[in-house]
């Protein structure tokens, strides 16, 4: 419909059109947001501004008034639609405050885990650096994006003691101007960070906070029986474990049960690390009683003794590395005495070393994780006559289902046989859980913070200072004993720093390289010949 313009002029329509753009967009400007009216407003005037130039264009076609209204009419378009640009890209960086960080380490952008750590934050955290003179910029922008990422919960500040000695002297210490050092408050809780010789880290700072913020828990090593050392920094030893599990604010101890006679009162895990040497019947009872009151259990299961054609295993070799079946038969699995392997997935050359990612889901535990391999483990069955209160779910299973099974020949002589070996795909970890108060466990032997938790894996090497570090290896125990304290955040594992990188493939992982590497250049001839053929024929 052609505009009347003796009812409404173009002029007026013009300035109708420009007053509802200018308002739409400046309450939206003021209000830092787009609402459902500034919107239709904006556009009911932009709609206006265009009909008014389309009418004028039929109206005065040819004549010189067109042009300038044409000219006129354009100009304004473009600062409207320049003002538009640049209100929405303004906009956008103070909703978003988007960066990209193009540094290899990542070295201006916090890491997942830290950010991870920051959310699940429940109070407020004071971080107070200590700097004496200007301080370094690097320094300025790790406080501001702890800050922003923490959405006000950590409170930064930088000071200098010297100029502010009223002030510093609250906290208790003296500080030179040689001397700087930042501290972390939350509540009662206090830590301090000396950065005087190195400069402060995020995983420095990271730690003190979590170590402040969160509640504590503590894990014991059963001890006594061979198991893997957690003070060990051997390649067999488990203090890479403890490091992590302290910087995450877990402390570790020992138990030994043959003197202790019972597992301390502030134990909230109880691992399990590998035993060489069998329980004895009193300590198998005292982990019983402890997992019935609703302890936490975290059970690492070495491998099956190995023999060879000429020479069996003799009664007391049979009897070294455990299954722990006593305990853990009542919880409704058991152990084989056999070994897995996968010739399809595995480290090396050892078949005997599976590597997967086969995981049913268990976001908690699972979660994002890459492989994960393990040094000759062992089959693990779930009871079908187990107590309809126990629950029972597999962690983690072998990756393939025609190449893997458990093989029940101790020599390894590798060959599948049917209705002797545990065909695959092979569990071997395993989740157990059982609610309080069921089964008719009086609800006064519960402990009220936990339900019994308890998770098996039937190898221990891979938490070990050799291998903790490799694939996803020390996601997987982690993750584990996070569930296992039933902790409402995820440990943090990564640290950020520059490292040479090394490609460690599986066996499944090297045959894709070789396939591709394979096929390259016979696609390039195939393509090549085909061009040939075009042009001959």
């Amino acid at each position: 419909m052609a505009l009347n313009r003796k009812l409404i002029k173009p002029s007026w329509l013009f300035g109708i059109g420009a007053v509802c753009l200018l308002c739409g967009l400046g309450a939206a400007y003021i209000e830092s947001h787009f609402s459902k009216l500034t919107i239709f407003i904006s556009l009911a005037g932009l709609v206006s501004i265009l009909i008014c130039l389309f009418e004028l264009k039929r109206f005065t076609r040819g004549s010189k008034r067109a042009f300038q209204w044409q000219r006129y009419g354009f100009i304004v378009l473009a600062a409207v639609s320049l003002l538009i640009f640049l209100a929405g890209v303004n906009y956008l960086a103070y909703r978003y405050n988007t960066r990209w960080d193009i540094t290899k380490a990542k070295q201006h952008t916090l890491t997942r885990s830290t950010t991870a750590i920051i959310k699940d934050i429940k109070q407020e955290v004071k971080v107070i650096a200590f700097h004496v003179g200007i301080p370094p910029k690097y320094l300025d922008d790790l406080f501001k994006e702890y800050e922003r990422q923490s959405k006000g919960k950590i409170k930064t500040e930088i000071i200098d003691p010297i100029v502010r000695i009223g002030y510093a002297a609250q906290f208790g210490s003296v500080i030179s101007g040689e001397e700087r050092k930042v501290i972390v408050i939350s509540g009662s809780e206090r830590r301090d960070i000396d950065f005087t010789e190195q400069l402060l880290s995020e995983e420095q700072l990271t730690n003190a906070i979590m170590r402040v913020a969160r509640d504590k828990r503590v894990v014991y090593f059963l001890t006594g029986h061979g198991e893997y050392d957690v003070f060990s920094e051997d390649e067999n030893g488990l203090s890479l474990l403890r490091e992590m599990l302290s910087a995450n604010n877990v402390e570790t101890k020992t138990v030994m049960l043959g003197i202790k006679k019972e597992i301390p009162d502030d134990c909230n895990i109880l691992i399990v690390a590998g035993p060489r040497n069998p329980l004895t019947e009193e300590e198998d009872e005292i982990i019983k009683g402890y997992l019935k009151k609703g302890g936490d259990a975290f059970f690492l299961i070495e491998n099956t003794p190995l023999a060879s054609p000429d020479k069996p295993l003799t009664d007391e070799e049979k009897r070294k590395n455990p299954s722990l079946n006593n305990i853990l038969e009542y919880w409704g699995v058991r152990i084989a005495d056999d070994i897995v392997v996968d010739l399809s997935n595995h480290i090396g050359k050892d078949v005997g070393c599976p590597a997967t990612r086969n995981y049913p889901p268990h976001k908690a535990i699972v979660k994002n994780l890459d492989y994960t391999f393990y040094i000759r483990p062992r089959s693990i069955s779930v009871l079908d006559d187990r107590r309809e209160s126990v629950r029972v779910a597999p962690l983690v299973l072998t990756a393939s289902k025609e190449s893997s099974w458990g093989e029940t020949d101790r020599t390894l002589h590798v060959q599948f046989d049917e209705g002797v070996d545990r065909p695959g795909p092979v569990p071997i970890a395993v989740v157990i859980w059982e609610p309080r108060g069921e089964d008719g466990v009086s609800d006064i032997l519960v402990r009220a913070d936990t339900d019994t938790r308890i998770i098996v894996f039937t190898d221990a090497d891979f938490l070990s200072n050799a291998f903790l570090n490799k694939y996803s290896n020390a996601e997987m125990g982690l993750n584990s004993i996070s569930w296992l304290s039933d902790l409402d955040y995820r440990i943090s594992i990564d640290r950020k720093a520059i490292k040479i990188g090394q490609l460690d493939l599986t066996s499944k992982q090297k045959r894709v390289v070789a396939v591709v590497l394979f096929a390259m250049p016979l696609l390039i001839a195939a393509a090549g010949i085909m061009t040939w053929l075009k042009q001959g024929s």
